[in-house]
């Protein structure tokens, strides 16, 4: 099976992020969920990332998150 960038990425984040879960839910003794939100630098994004972006305060627009993603990578390459 092929995996893409994005998917990679996602799974790093997921792993990365697991410990942190599980001391925040321990230590303050609620329910946490890991919420992996993944843009690549062109605007790239990964499937699932609407449903994953509803789960979110203020539920930002992938929109938003490409365009942003986008912005940055032409301030780094100027």
């Amino acid at each position: 099976m092929i995996q893409t960038l994005t998917q990679k990425k996602l799974k790093k984040k997921l792993s990365k992020y697991k410990d942190l879960d599980f001391e925040v839910s321990r230590m303050w003794k609620v329910r946490t969920k890991i919420v992996p939100v993944v843009t690549g630098a062109l605007g790239t994004t990964e499937k699932g990332l609407d449903r994953n972006l509803q789960l979110l305060p203020g539920y930002p627009s992938a929109t938003e998150l490409q365009k942003v993603a986008l912005m940055s990578t032409a301030h780094s390459i100027r």
